[in-house]
């Protein structure tokens, strides 16, 4: 049992599984009479004081800005990792992965924004259905094993890594609130100082994260949302560096690794499980087919699948990008599908969006469970279907 628990752990899959179990436990609570408790575990206040200074919000608030902080901190290391030493460290290994990233993004703001178009409140969740759940994707892909190419899982952690560094631009741009000037300052000076920190040759990680923590705060009361602090600090982190024995190690494979078990068993399920209660007891046919959820199902189940494969077959046909190694266009096929798993990050950028939960009914959330349902099976049997088209050819 012990063997069995410590290998489900170490899997691939274990963080896609996890989710999906939180998010039923999440379903079922809401949809039952424990709705009340979970409601009020949401708004559960919880605040620091020091001196003057008081930091008061909610727990969904504390999650869903701080915690995820913490995720985007981690996909920031991540980005910085691939660029100076992995998929992304050479311009032909990182064409078609962007280009394909491109099209996930593009395409699927189409598909919404040709649903709400002139509807001015619904326009500002044009975003949702570009974003790619990497953990997710990933997951639902390990599950075919070694039969899948590495070439292809390569692409696919690139392309959703992209696609992160496309939503955090697209938070910094368009979710921001009335800006604070002197919290700018602050967060500007600090971020000067963690620059400096670098250059300067400091290695020592707890400096870099507890001046994080700083510039955290000071993001977090500028009106810039604070999860960008994460992504801010990442790239201040030094990649390659000697402790005081002269030995080499990198500050960033090092806080990435320590973050990961925490992010992929802890913060990520928290989140799902605070985002994805849906109460769907008096959710109408016709609310689900509204223009709202209609153009998140679609722009992640049509518009995903659509814009990654649409343009990575036209990189591919122009010579512009290859076919990954050992792969074939049935399976590329299958990955795109599988961009179009949004979940976690079509939940943050939904809460984003839409401050009220009830502004649509709760329909805008559950269209995200809908496509990224649609995605995840039709995506695995997809992949499946070609392993085994590809084995009867060869």
């Amino acid at each position: 049992m012990k063997q069995k628990f410590s290998k489900f752990i170490k899997s691939d899959s274990s963080g896609g599984i996890i989710l999906i179990f939180v998010t039923l436990v999440a379903l079922l609570i809401v949809n039952s009479p424990l709705s009340i408790y979970y409601d009020s575990f949401l708004h559960l206040h919880l605040g620091i004081r020091v001196g003057d200074y008081s930091l008061d919000k909610t727990l969904i608030h504390w999650i869903n800005d701080g915690l995820m902080a913490i995720f985007f901190l981690m996909v920031g290391l991540e980005v910085k990792r691939e660029i100076l030493d992995g998929s992304l460290s050479s311009l032909k290994a990182v064409a078609l992965p962007t280009i394909g990233a491109i099209g996930g993004m593009v395409f699927p703001a189409l598909v919404y924004i040709l649903f709400n178009s002139g509807d001015a409140v619904a326009m500002r969740g044009w975003a949702i259905p570009t974003a790619t759940d990497i953990a997710f994707a990933l997951g639902i892909l390990s599950l075919l094993g070694n039969r899948i190419p590495v070439s292809l899982k390569v692409f696919l952690m690139a392309l959703a890594i992209i696609d992160d560094l496309g939503a955090i631009v697209v938070i910094a741009l368009f979710y921001t609130a009335d800006l604070s000037m002197i919290s700018i300052y602050i967060a500007s000076g600090t971020l000067i100082a963690l620059m400096l920190f670098n250059y300067l040759g400091f290695s020592r990680k707890s400096l870099f994260l507890v001046v994080g923590l700083i510039l955290w705060v000071s993001v977090l009361k500028s009106g810039v949302h604070a999860t960008l602090a994460g992504v801010a600090l990442a790239f201040t982190i030094p990649y390659r560096a000697k402790d005081h024995n002269g030995q080499p190690f990198s500050p960033v494979r090092e806080i990435e690794h320590g973050l990961h078990p925490w992010i992929t068993f802890f913060i990520l399920p928290l989140f799902a499980f605070v985002n994805a209660g849906i109460d769907i007891r008096e959710i109408s046919m016709e609310q689900i087919t509204g223009p709202v959820p209609l153009g998140i199902v679609l722009g992640l189940f049509l518009g995903k699948q659509f814009g990654v494969f649409g343009l990575s077959w036209l990189a591919i046909k122009l010579n512009i990008a290859t076919l990954p190694k050992g792969s074939n266009w049935m399976m590329l096929y299958g990955v795109s599908l599988l961009t179009g798993i949004g979940f976690t990050m079509s939940l943050f950028i939904d809460s984003l969006a839409f401050v009220d939960d009830t502004l649509f009914a709760y329909t805008d959330k559950l269209a995200i469970l809908i496509g990224t349902f649609l995605s995840a099976v039709i995506g695995y049997l997809v992949l499946r279907l070609s392993i085994a088209d590809k084995k009867i050819k060869d």
